[in-house]
């Protein structure tokens, strides 16, 4: 009997999605009946506001919500997420000019599938969301990382992304705020690097899912603003996971010059055709209701956020920049490394958070998921109670 034919290669290499693979961990831990506090997961702990719920409850009530729609989403929905892009990221589109994707992770997908060809190299600043690498060669691109570490609050210079060119360069992902750092770049530093993409023709792949949530008098100036000229080569990807508290209805968008559109709008007419017509439904209700409920997530964020700060901060070998978007902080943890903790010989990041889960219950995700060993990811978008309970844990351990 011949031998069966081999699974894809390319598939095959890769990686599962770490933050989703400690989550995993972490509630099955729960469910054996550990009292197991996650920071894993970039997953609002709220319940989506009512006012959104209730769109969808209505839509459910209209049969042509049971049909098949446009594949690039509903006109209405474009229409308002072109009012949303003007709004937030200073840039008139048409509608014809976005495509409504299952969730932001679609759209980052799309995406390099639109820009990337085989053997380019897309620069990559590290830490990074881990789902990037992994789209970047799903379109036969080389991820090229371009680290900066907690002495520069985690973000890339012109001079670092220059170093790192080369003839065969051809996109830059450009994120702010950052996951997993929460680190927000000024408009000054913003329009730096956009003028130096511009003037090399590099695309920009800017992910601005986190844009609404930023504290301490911060605005996210998205690089289209800051250089109005690189919306020709710019694609803009967002959606309302984080802002609304809607990460299980699946929608995101990706926002970009026509011909790049065009193409991934036909990709997505083979690969999904239209995102669920009654999430979309919500999905205008969200971004053309009142934002009274997002404003308030957000001022608990910040809340927390300050909280965190403050308590990671009094554990000896943590080094806690402060964030200024998004809901998460990333802990330089170097000062923890090299030593024995619990008779443990600990190196890495990767082993430090094993020895957490292990020994305090505490889920964190380690740096090696986003670039270089040696820090940690925790997320605060969960219950305030749990959240003081899982760093007096971490500090009960290590003090």
């Amino acid at each position: 009997m011949t031998e069966r034919a081999p699974l894809s290669r390319k598939i095959s290499a890769i990686a599962e999605s770490a933050t989703l693979k400690v989550d995993a961990k972490a509630k099955a831990l729960k469910a054996e009946g550990r009292p197991v506090i996650s920071y894993a997961a970039g997953e609002p702990d709220f319940p989506t506001p009512s006012f959104i719920v209730d769109a969808a409850a209505e839509a459910l009530r209209n049969p042509a919500n049971f049909r098949y729609s446009a594949a690039a989403g509903l006109p209405a929905l474009r229409e308002a997420i072109a009012a949303k892009t003007l709004r937030d990221s200073g840039l008139e589109v048409s509608p014809a000019q976005i495509v409504v994707t299952n969730g932001g992770k679609q759209a980052v997908y799309q995406a390099f599938q639109a820009i990337v060809n085989p053997g380019d190299e897309v620069l990559l600043p590290a830490p990074y969301w881990t789902t990037y690498p992994e789209a970047i060669q799903l379109a036969d691109g080389v991820p090229v990382e371009v680290f900066a570490g907690a002495d520069q609050d985690y973000k890339v210079t012109v001079d670092q992304l220059e170093a790192a060119r080369t003839e065969r360069t051809t996109v830059l992902v450009f994120v702010s705020p950052s996951n997993p750092t929460g680190s927000v770049y000024t408009e000054e530093e913003t329009r730096a690097i956009g003028e130096w993409a511009l003037a090399h023709g590099i695309w920009v792949m800017t992910d601005e899912i986190y844009q609404n949530l930023t504290y301490d008098g911060v605005r996210a100036v998205s690089i289209v603003e800051a250089v109005p000229e690189l919306a020709g080569q710019t694609i803009l990807v967002n959606g309302v996971a984080k802002t609304y508290a809607m990460t299980g209805w699946r929608v995101g968008w990706m926002v970009g010059p026509l011909d790049a559109i065009k193409i991934a709008a036909n990709l997505q007419s083979h690969l999904t055709s239209n995102v669920n017509n009654v999430a979309q439904q919500a999905t205008i209700a969200a971004l053309t209701g009142p934002q009274d409920e997002a404003e308030r997530m957000r001022e608990a964020f910040d809340r927390r956020r300050t909280l965190m700060v403050a308590e990671l901060s009094k554990i000896d070998g943590m080094s806690v920049p402060t964030p200024k978007g998004a809901f998460y902080v990333y802990p330089d943890v170097t000062g923890l490394l090299g030593r024995e903790w619990g008779g443990r010989r600990i190196d890495t990041s990767l082993e430090l958070a094993d020895y957490i889960l292990d020994e305090a219950e505490v889920a964190v995700v380690p740096g090696e998921a986003f670039g270089p060993s040696g820090y940690l990811r925790l997320s605060y978008a969960l219950g305030d109670d749990q959240l003081l309970e899982g760093v007096q844990r971490l500090q009960r351990l290590f003090g």
